[in-house]
């Protein structure tokens, strides 16, 4: 259920200016708020792969040490730390959108699919939401305030903009989301090494966008975004073919069958 959470101003106000630390989980712990997850999302810009959105629940009663947002992270920093937050966190899930979800659906909706994934694996009953940015990712269109949450049975929702800079839980869920992109990224490398995915993650750079120009697309790009249009090949099909092997399946043209994966460790 929804927690009677303190307002965001005074909350925001409070985070400025420090390292991650759980502040913000703490004002909702004490104002009600039973468990308060962390979330935060990697892809959204990507023109390639999944959307990733992490979801972690923080331990109040064990530290954790160098946990930064994931962008000030080297990648062995990050994958030291994302084995040793899954060690530390009361519970750490993952949720994606496919390729397919997040060009038939939108990124708005495929993002808010992603985080609700990754909300539902973590197995508890998540009373707050903390999430990174200005825009609430978690709510549908039409809902108006938290009363509608709560309604709802949904969790409650605070923004906090730069909220990987000052939340333990939402910058734990940035190097978790992170990771568990880029590995999945970097194995779709070796299935289309033209694209040198294991660089650039499925994000336009000058190698990437001189591949699409002479290969055109693969079945992971998200063939219906705009950056199709600038494509000098011809006749390239927006509609994805089925695949005609086995295929990891979050490259899949069909959804993720599970909501997350989740767990502890």
């Amino acid at each position: 259920m929804a927690s009677t959470a303190p307002t965001a101003a005074p909350l925001r106000r409070a985070l400025r200016g420090r390292a991650p630390g759980l502040r913000a989980e703490r004002a909702l712990w004490d104002s009600g708020a039973g468990v308060v997850a962390g979330v935060d999302e990697v892809g959204r810009g990507s023109w390639a792969g999944p959307l990733t959105v992490a979801a972690v629940v923080a331990d109040p009663d064990r530290r954790i040490y160098k946990v930064r947002d994931s962008k000030m992270l080297t990648a062995a920093e990050r994958e030291t730390l994302h084995d040793r937050i899954r060690a530390w966190a009361q519970a750490v899930s993952v949720g994606h959108a496919t390729v397919t979800e997040c060009t038939e659906l939108g990124m708005a909706d495929a993002q808010r699919l992603a985080a609700r994934r990754a909300i539902d694996g973590l197995g508890l009953d998540v009373d707050h939401v903390l999430v990174d940015g200005k825009w609430d990712f978690l709510a549908s269109p039409g809902d108006s305030d938290e009363d509608d949450a709560e309604r709802d049975g949904r969790p409650g929702v605070t923004t906090i903009v730069r909220g990987d800079a000052s939340s333990l839980s939402i910058a734990s869920a940035s190097v978790v989301a992170k990771v568990t992109r880029d590995r999945l990224m970097v194995a779709a490398a070796e299935r289309y090494p033209a694209y040198w995915f294991a660089s650039n993650k499925g994000y336009p750079c000058p190698r990437h966008i001189a591949a699409l120009a002479a290969w055109g697309p693969c079945a992971i790009h998200r063939r219906r975004w705009v950056f199709m249009d600038d494509l000098r090949w011809s006749g390239v099909p927006r509609v994805l073919p089925e695949p005609q092997d086995a295929h990891p399946q979050l490259f899949d043209t069909t959804p993720v069958a599970a909501a997350a994966t989740g767990g502890r460790r």
